[in-house]
């Protein structure tokens, strides 16, 4: 389901305000009880759930208050305009760090990060165009989280319009720049001339993070994509698919946007695994605690290594197979479900 169109968001955003207030105050009520009764639950799923809702209410409460004193200030303070951006950056940094540190004491959410060997190639100045899996709750906020805490990135993220329901991540990328897809888009040329626009504007220490599959990756949906590409003759791509269990086939339409716009840019391929599990409600419940970390890496590809025309396709389904491979080689024993 879409969200509004942004002008229609904007006029409601009072009342989601109140929802949110109300919401809020829900759940620090069922979080009090919870905690009443945890000594008679050991694994304390409602009191973990209830107490990141509250925190996860509370930040973007808060964010959403920042965002209407950056628009006053913008308004009142002359040269602000210079340090807008940066100023919303460093609030979106903020709330990520709060989200995921609320995330780590209420879930004993952890994530093992491996550094790559070349490194280097995300603590540079050049754009860098950032391709990744999505996979499991909240697989996004690290991704975003990382490239803005340690590698001083400036991300211009593409994501569903669903996400804008929440108002704070509706003002904060909006004012970024970012890019809300319909979550079933009507013409593939108008994604990719949006996309296009918007990998063209990239400026240093800028990284475009798309996620080629479209979508959160489940069984079910990783089975529908397989045969509408088999009903579009897509051979190769069912191929490619059928190698990579874990993984959603890439869409390329996007990619391929990008990189016909940003010729100067990097190529950087983030890989996860350990939240895959978690793709419904009930599978959330029956793992909390987690005992299980996410693991996280990446690894950098020069552009003279991506190739040129129609290979660019076989490129990046061949990236998707190293990806899995990676997975593979990462999966942790420990089950997720208690």
């Amino acid at each position: 389901m879409n969200a509004p169109r942004r002008r229609v968001r904007r006029v409601l955003l009072p009342l989601v305000v109140v929802i949110e207030i109300g919401l809020g105050t829900c759940l620090i009520a069922i979080c009090v009880l919870a905690a009443l009764v945890a000594p008679l639950t050991p694994r304390r799923r409602v009191l973990r759930l209830t107490s990141f809702g509250a925190l996860y209410v509370a930040v973007d409460l808060a964010a959403v208050a920042a965002c209407a004193g950056l628009s006053i200030r913008r308004a009142v303070q002359p040269g602000f305009e210079a340090t807008w951006e940066d100023a919303h950056y460093r609030l979106l940094r903020w709330a990520l760090g709060v989200a995921l540190g609320g995330a780590k004491r209420a879930f004993e959410f952890r994530v093992d990060f491996e550094e790559p060997s070349d490194a280097a190639a995300l603590y540079t100045d050049d754009p860098v165009l950032v391709l990744a899996r999505h996979a499991g709750p909240g697989d996004s906020f690290v991704i975003v989280h990382k490239l803005l805490a340690d590698y001083k990135r400036r991300p211009k993220i593409v994501l569903k319009r669903t996400l804008a329901f929440d108002p704070a991540l509706d003002l904060l990328l909006s004012r970024l720049s970012c890019c809300f897809l319909p979550s079933r888009s009507g013409s593939g040329e108008d994604l990719a001339e949006e996309l296009r626009g918007l990998s063209e504007r990239l400026g240093p220490r800028d990284a475009l993070l798309i996620f080629p599959e479209g979508g959160n990756w489940t069984p079910k949906r990783r089975g529908r994509a397989i045969a509408k590409l088999r009903r579009r003759g897509k051979q190769r791509a069912v191929a490619t698919a059928m190698q990579t269990p874990d993984l959603m086939p890439p869409r390329p339409g996007g990619v391929l946007a990008c990189l016909d716009s940003r010729p100067d840019a990097k190529v950087v391929v983030f890989a996860h695994t350990g939240l895959e599990e978690l793709i419904s409600v009930s599978s959330v419940w029956r793992s909390l605690p987690l005992r299980r970390s996410m693991r996280l890496s990446w690894w950098s590809t020069p552009r003279h290594d991506v190739p040129l025309g129609d290979e660019r396709v076989a490129w990046l389904q061949d990236e998707w197979v190293r990806l899995e491979a990676w997975i593979s080689g990462h999966l942790s024993p420990e089950p997720l479900m208690w």
